[in-house]
Formats: C-alpha cells, sequence, structure tokens
C-alpha cells in the first residue's frame, strides 16, 4: 500500500477488471437464454402430451410444431402460435386473441393480470393442460 492512501471500501462494487465484469454479465446472459430454452422444449412437450391425452377419447389429435422461437399448435380449425423471445413469449389464438407471458428462473409463466395492477405465475403443465383443453374442445 501506498504510505498515505488508506484502503477504498468497496462493498457492494465491482472493482475487478471491466472485461471480467462483462465476461460475467455475458455469461449470466447464456445461462438464462440456456434455461430459457430449456423451458421453451419442455413447453412444447407438454403441449404435444397434454393435446394427445385430451384427444384420446374422440380419437383426435393435434399437431405441435416446435422451432427455436415458434411454437404452433393445431386441432381442426383452432390454433395457438408462441413466439419466444429470450424469456419473454407472445402468443396469439385462432380467434385473434393475444397476450404475453414471460418465463420466471423458477420455470413458471409470469403474466400480467388485463387491468395491469399485478402479475400472476402458473406452473408451466397448467398452463399447457389448458390451453390443451381449449384447442381439443
Amino acid at each position: 500500500m501506498i504510505e498515505g492512501r488508506r484502503p477504498i471500501k468497496t462493498a457492494g462494487v465491482n472493482t475487478g477488471n471491466t472485461r471480467r465484469g462483462a465476461a460475467l454479465g455475458q455469461m449470466q446472459t447464456i445461462h438464462d437464454e440456456h434455461l430459457y430454452v430449456e423451458l421453451w422444449v419442455s413447453f412444447a412437450s407438454l403441449l404435444r402430451s397434454y393435446t394427445a391425452a385430451h384427444g384420446l377419447n374422440g380419437n383426435r389429435q393435434a399437431t405441435v410444431e416446435l422451432g427455436e422461437t415458434k411454437i404452433i399448435v393445431r386441432h381442426a380449425e383452432k390454433w395457438l402460435t408462441l413466439d419466444r423471445s429470450g424469456a419473454h413469449i407472445a402468443w396469439t389464438r385462432e380467434n385473434g386473441s393475444v397476450g404475453t407471458l414471460e418465463f420466471t428462473h423458477e420455470g413458471r409463466l409470469r403474466t400480467a393480470d388485463l387491468q395491469g395492477a399485478g402479475t400472476t405465475e402458473e406452473e408451466l403443465d397448467m398452463a399447457a393442460e389448458a390451453w390443451a383443453r381449449e384447442l381439443m374442445l
């Protein structure tokens, strides 16, 4: 330590190499994106499973198309399109209804209520089952 200088307190401040700090931020972003991809694939799988289950009694079948950022579920005249960008998902139905969802780090879907006053979270399987039921009726 240089004489006459006091150590600087750095609680909560990143005083390390700024490149390293940026790399850590990038690692977190990469980690998050991997998480959202895994949740995306799981959500498509749940949609596929629940539409199959709902179609068993009537010998009906839905198609579920999975892409890197898009899922399309179709049954007869009904369809659901989901478009993902990171954690954010925009959905559209055949009747023109639209909405947005967001993956959480806990593996749930978060949605804002219609008045924008708050948010609710739902497990992936519950959301997938509800949409499958609507599509397969």
